[in-house]
Parts: structure tokens; sequence; C-alpha cells
């Protein structure tokens, strides 16, 4: 992740664990910038200066943080309740926060199993040691780029039943991935890899020039930003069933009550969809 070590900015530092050695305090973090915009507290100096100079040209941006997030709970809500589901792989988790994935889906049924899976090894450590208690939950190491090394993980494979069918979560973790890496190709794969039954869950920033501008921040992040439009989202779809409303904004995705008394108005620039795989 570092290349060099950055100042221990660690009177910043949430309650956290230690900080890995070698991190880089100095270079701004998109998992770290995210934190911030949903208002946490495990971020640095450099992380909140990005995300603030974000927000001077897109502010809003918290807004499609927040609204992200909140597709991510509905959805997983969805899949445990509605759908069934018992199996989740999260891959580009990010920093574990309010509500994560496996407090959502073991709130509907205890058995549920969750891994998550980040390349940020902040994440990895902040992440284990919340959950060094919870059998059914792991983190590992990985990155959506990589799927193989993914699915044959054997922490995946020691929590995961991949015979079965499984929702993998890819939330707000495409947009970081560029044409060149082959985002296509590393989500066929994982679709490939899962039993008929199984749910792909998508959210990625809308392609709109006014955020094009704000994003200039992450050119000196770990991660630079690659919004899509509509067609460019939903290809990652293809050979699966949309559920109902398809893919669509992510505010309005099955919203619940306290998102229906909100004054919605355009919405946020971003897609989230599910789809199933029959």
């Amino acid at each position: 992740m570092a290349e060099r070590e950055g100042s221990a900015d660690t009177a910043d530092w949430g309650s956290g664990p230690a900080l890995p050695p070698g991190l880089d305090t100095n270079r701004p973090n998109v998992a770290r910038m995210y934190d911030f915009f949903l208002g946490g507290k495990d971020n640095f100096a450099a992380d909140r200066e990005a995300a603030e100079q974000v927000m001077a040209v897109a502010p809003i941006t918290r807004e499609v943080a927040r609204g992200n997030r909140a597709f991510l709970g509905r959805a997983v809500r969805f899949l445990a309740g509605e759908a069934g589901i018992r199996q989740f792989l999260d891959i580009g988790a990010g920093l574990p926060t309010g509500a994560n994935v496996h407090q959502v889906a073991q709130g509907v049924d205890p058995e549920c199993r969750v891994v998550y899976v980040d390349n940020d090894p902040v994440v990895l450590a902040h992440a284990r040691a919340l959950l060094a208690t919870d059998a059914r939950t792991r983190v590992v190491l990985g990155d959506v780029r990589g799927p193989d090394e993914i699915l044959t993980d054997p922490d995946v494979r020691g929590v995961l039943d991949l015979s079965e069918p499984v929702a993998v979560l890819l939330v707000a973790v495409l947009h970081f991935v560029h044409d060149h890496e082959d985002p296509y190709g590393a989500v066929r794969a994982l679709v490939d890899a899962m039993a008929p039954g199984s749910f792909l869950v998508v959210s990625h920033v809308e392609y709109r020039p006014e955020l094009l501008r704000g994003a200039r921040p992450y050119d000196r992040a770990n991660a630079q930003v690659a919004p899509r439009t509509f067609d460019e989202v939903t290809r990652f779809f293809d050979g699966l069933e949309l559920v109902p409303p398809g893919l669509v904004n992510v505010r309005r995705w099955r919203p619940d009550a306290r998102v229906l008394s909100e004054q919605l108005g355009p919405g946020v620039p971003c897609f989230g969809g599910v789809g199933v795989k029959r």
C-alpha cells in the first residue's frame, strides 16, 4: 500500500487497532475518505483535506456516500430476508462503520455467514479487530481485480460454500477499477463461479462532468475514480435477471420509510442494482 512512512497522525485515528507498519498517512486513501464522508473518525488529515476538496467542487458527494451505504443495508436485508440468502461475499468492503453487512444479515438470521475482502491493510487490521470473536465472519486480503485468488482463498472457502447460493457484493468498488483493468471480466469470473440462485449487488457512481471535476483530488489517492454511464453499469449484470426495480438511483432501490419521508429530489448520481443468477 505505502511506499514510504508518513507522519503518524495517530491523534486522528479513531479508537481502532495499532497502525500497520509503513503506513503512509500523507497519501489520501479512498476507504478513509469514504469513512470521512460517512462521518467516521478513522481517517487522517490527508484524507480529510482531499475529501473536503472533492466536496468543494461536488458538494453532493457526501449524500452519494450516505445514499450508497443505505442502499447496501436495504439490499442485504432483502437478500437475507425475502431472498433467503445466508452467505455473503463483500468485495471492497472498506472500513467497518455502522450497520455492517454481517450485522444486517445476522439481524435477520444469526446463522448468516459473511466474508469481507479488501486490499487495504488498514481495513483488514480494523475489521479483524472488530470481528475477532465472530466465527461466522471472516476478513481476507484480496482485490476485485483478482477474482480467482478470492474464489480459491482458503479462508473464503472455509466460511462460504460456493456450491450453494451466495450474494456477491460489489458496492462502491467498481468505479475504482478502470477499463484497462478489465472490470467486466472480473465480474464475469465471479458470476460464473456463483451457484444458481445467487445474487450480484452493484453500486456505481454515474458519469457526470461535474463529478469528474470533483474527483480530481482522487488523482493523488491510492485509487482513481472511473465513473460510468447507465448502459456501462448495466453491462455488469449481463446474464443475470435484475430484481425489480432494476438498476436505478440508489435512493430509489426499494426505499424504506425513512428514505420515503425525505425530499428525494433528483436523487444522487449513483446507480444501484441487484441481479439474480437463474
